[in-house]
């Protein structure tokens, strides 16, 4: 049987598998984002280890923070192009990849990847409109639109989005450093900290900082229904392990849209539900990124 490599290429951490199948994962290992070249090295050693104790895999799937260059067609496919992640901006990381195991690549952004695992295996089986909101380092979202992932002149950055602030939210800044106050510098994991001198995790359940969380995610909830018609937004990473915040950010996405359209609840619109891989979307999307590109 043929083995396949998946890497989960976050801002914060890297996580590197060998799998036969998504229910048997052979080898695995995680470690931090660092610089380019010290982050790559440990992923490349950690398939050619393998491969000399005879888990040698025939193609690995990448599933990468970005901005990324998705477009095959791009001379710079495979490139981390400006990011907000020091350092990385301009790295190879398919080819740096390629030329370390000498495995062809196949790459896709993390939550485009992470789409199309909850689409095959997850929380969006059996529909091919969906979106995959990541909430943790960054905010993203993987957009796949009968069946095929969307892109055009790059790939969909939705996190950057504005929003209209919450009114008891008028005076931080944001953290984004290229938009400051877009949804990623207002409800990213570092936004959180920074607003409110705690990491998310330490946040009671009942602080004002998750109505306004919620407020944030609602607005890209609903802008992501309005302009995709996406039958199911599926909010994933760290963040959204808050109980509740799923729900919360639901009730208030719908108030947003109201009785709009085909987009309205109750008129076979949309829902919005937590990851059904939990925080394995990603990894797995590697692997199926590894697996559709081999058959």
């Amino acid at each position: 049987m043929s083995k396949f490599g998946g890497i989960d290429a976050g801002g914060t951490s890297w996580r590197c598998a060998v799998f036969e199948d998504k229910d048997s994962i052979l080898a695995r290992t995680s470690f931090p984002t660092t610089t380019p070249a010290e982050t790559l090295a440990r992923a490349i050693a950690f398939f050619n280890d393998h491969k000399d104790k005879g888990l040698a895999v025939s193609r690995i799937g990448i599933a990468c923070f970005g901005p990324l260059a998705v477009n095959p067609a791009s001379p710079r496919w495979g490139h981390i192009l400006a990011t907000t992640k020091p350092h990385w901006s301009g790295t190879d990381v398919a080819g740096q990849m390629a030329a370390g195991t000498g495995c062809p690549i196949a790459l896709e952004t993390d939550v485009t990847a992470a789409a199309f695992a909850e689409r095959a295996w997850g929380a969006g089986q059996g529909l091919d409109d969906v979106a995959y909101v990541t909430v943790g380092t960054g905010i993203g979202a993987g957009i796949i639109l009968g069946g095929r992932a969307v892109w055009g002149t790059m790939h969909p950055e939705a996190g950057h989005m504005r929003a209209p602030r919450h009114p008891d939210d008028l005076v931080f800044a944001g953290v984004c450093p290229f938009h400051g106050d877009c949804i990623e510098g207002l409800a990213s994991a570092p936004a959180l900290l920074a607003r409110w001198g705690m990491d998310a995790s330490q946040l009671p359940d009942d602080h004002p900082a998750w109505d306004i969380e919620a407020h944030y995610l609602a607005h890209l909830a609903a802008n992501l229904v309005l302009t995709t018609a996406v039958k199911r937004v599926i909010f994933g990473g760290g963040v959204m392990a808050r109980g509740g915040l799923v729900e919360r950010v639901s009730v208030k996405a719908k108030a947003l849209i109201g009785p709009y359209g085909t987009a309205a609840p109750g008129e076979g619109g949309f829902e919005i539900v937590g990851a059904g891989l939990g925080l394995d979307s990603g990894l797995l999307g590697a692997l199926w990124l590894a697996e559709q590109a081999q058959s």
